[in-house]
C-alpha cells in the first residue's frame, strides 16, 4: 500500500506541507500551472532550519498593482474564485472543502453564518495559493492512505485581528475537534499550527497515529516554516509502502470509568445516562450486579475521551452518591469512520426522508448502515406499517443507490 506519511513535529502551515510534498518530488510546473489562475506564482526557495535543506514556499502577485493579493476576502468571495479558476473539478471541490472547514470554525467561534465571514488572516491570496498548491501536489501524488503523526501546536498567545488569542487559536481548535487529528501543545511558545495547516491536514488525512508507521520509504522531503527555533521548524512528508496487513480502521483514544451502586433508583440511573451523554460520554451501559452483604445493584461502565474522564467521573459522583470511579486506562480502540445523512425513500407510494448512520473502514468501504431509529419509527406511525419493514427499505435504498 503506498503511504504518505506527514510529520508536523513542528507545526503545520499551508506552505510548509506545500514545501514538504514539492522537496518530494511533485512537479513544480504543476504547482504553478493551478495558481496561475488566481495571477499567482510560486518562488521556491532552499533554507536550512536547524542544518536541515527544506523547500521554503512564498508566493507573488503577477498584478503590479497590488501587495501580494494580501487584503480582506469574504467567504464568498474565495468560493467564487476557486469556482470561477477554470481548474478541473476534483481540485475545485477538494479546495473549497478545505476552505469550508475554516468557514465553519470561524462560523462557530465568533456566532456568525458563513455567508457574512470576512477572513482577516485568511483573506490574502496567498492561503489560496497554499489550499490550491496542496491540493493538487496531494491528488498528484495519489497515495493509498495519508497519515499524521501528532501535531505540535505550539502555544503561548497570538496577535489576530481580534487581539491576543490563545494557542492553539479557537478556530484552529475547533478545526481539530471536528477531525480526528492527534496534536499536543509546545514544544515552544508560538503559534505553530495554523487554521490553514489544520483544515488541509483534517481534509486529507486519513489518519492519524502516535508514530510513524512501520513501512519502506522511499522519498522523503521537508517543508520549512518561518520561524527559527530551537527545534527545526520544519514539515516532514515521507512516501512508502506500508504493508497491506496494517489496520483498516482508525482509532481513537478512550478510558473507561466504571463505579457500582446499590441504592440508586430506575429513574436516577435513567437520568444518569442523559447526564453523561449530554458531558460527552461515548457510550453509557448500566447493567444489574450482584452487591457486597448479597445486595442488588448496578454496576456503571462509561467509554469517555480523556480529556473528559475528570468531568464525567464527578457527574457519576454527584448523580448517584458513589464515592469513588474506577478509570481503566485504554491504550486505543477500533472504530469506524462515522457519517450521518438523510435519504429519501417512497414507501406505499409516500416520499419520506429518513436519516441513516454510515460507518466506513479506512479506505472509505462501508461497512454497516443503520437507519436512525426515531426518524424510521415516526414513518412507520405515520404509514401504519412495521418499523422493521421500514428500517429494511430505507437501508436498502441508500446502499444500492
Amino acid at each position: 500500500m503506498k503511504a504518505l506519511v506527514l510529520e508536523p513535529f513542528s507545526g503545520a502551515s499551508g506552505d510548509m506541507i506545500l514545501g514538504s510534498l514539492l522537496d518530494l518530488g511533485v512537479d513544480v510546473s504543476k504547482i504553478s500551472d493551478a495558481i496561475s489562475a488566481f495571477d499567482l506564482e510560486l518562488e521556491l526557495k532552499e533554507v536550512r532550519k536547524c542544518g536541515i535543506a527544506a523547500k521554503k514556499v512564498e508566493f507573488a502577485s503577477k498584478r503590479k498593482d497590488t501587495e501580494s493579493g494580501r487584503h480582506e476576502k469574504s467567504y464568498k468571495d474565495i468560493v467564487h474564485l476557486i469556482e470561477d479558476s477554470g481548474l478541473n473539478k476534483e481540485i475545485i471541490q477538494n479546495s473549497l472543502s478545505v476552505f469550508e472547514k475554516i468557514a465553519d470554525a470561524e462560523a462557530k467561534v465568533h456566532g456568525k453564518p458563513k455567508a457574512s465571514l470576512s477572513f482577516h488572516e485568511l483573506g490574502d491570496l496567498d492561503t489560496i495559493g497554499d489550499v490550491v498548491g496542496c491540493t493538487t501536489a496531494l491528488l498528484d501524488i495519489r497515495p493509498d492512505t495519508i497519515i499524521s503523526t501528532p501535531i505540535s501546536v505550539g502555544g503561548g498567545f497570538v496577535e489576530t485581528a481580534h487581539g491576543l488569542l490563545p494557542v492553539p487559536a479557537p478556530a484552529t481548535l475547533e478545526i481539530l475537534k471536528q477531525s480526528a487529528l492527534l496534536y499536543h501543545g509546545g514544544p515552544s511558545e508560538f503559534e505553530l499550527l495554523t487554521p490553514t495547516g489544520a483544515a488541509i491536514l483534517a481534509h486529507f488525512v486519513h489518519r492519524s497515529e502516535p508514530f510513524s508507521p512501520p513501512m519502506r520509504i522511499e522519498e522523503t522531503g521537508y517543508g520549512a516554516g518561518s520561524r527559527d527555533l530551537p527545534v527545526p521548524n520544519v514539515l516532514r512528508a515521507s512516501i512508502g509502502e506500508i504493508a497491506n496487513s496494517m489496520p483498516l480502521l482508525s482509532t481513537d483514544d478512550v478510558d473507561v470509568l466504571e463505579t457500582n451502586v446499590d441504592n440508586v433508583t430506575g429513574e436516577v440511573l435513567g437520568n444518569l445516562i442523559e447526564v453523561l451523554m449530554a458531558e460527552g460520554a461515548k457510550d453509557v451501559a448500566i447493567t444489574p450486579a450482584q452487591m457486597k452483604k448479597n445486595r442488588s445493584g448496578h454496576s456503571i461502565k462509561v467509554i469517555a475521551a480523556p480529556q473528559d474522564v475528570p468531568q464525567i467521573a464527578y457527574r457519576i459522583m454527584a448523580e448517584t452518591g458513589s464515592l469513588g470511579v474506577r478509570v481503566m486506562q485504554v491504550k486505543h480502540r477500533f472504530i469506524a469512520d462515522r457519517e450521518e445523512k438523510k435519504v429519501k425513500v417512497r414507501i406505499k407510494g409516500v416520499e419520506k426522508e429518513v436519516g441513516v448512520k454510515i460507518g466506513r473502514d479506512a479506505k472509505g468501504d462501508i461497512l454497516n448502515i443503520a437507519a436512525e431509529f426515531e426518524d424510521a419509527k415516526r414513518v412507520a406511525n405515520e404509514l401504519k406499517i412495521p418499523l422493521k419493514e421500514v428500517i429494511k427499505i430505507v437501508e436498502g435504498t441508500y446502499y444500492y443507490k
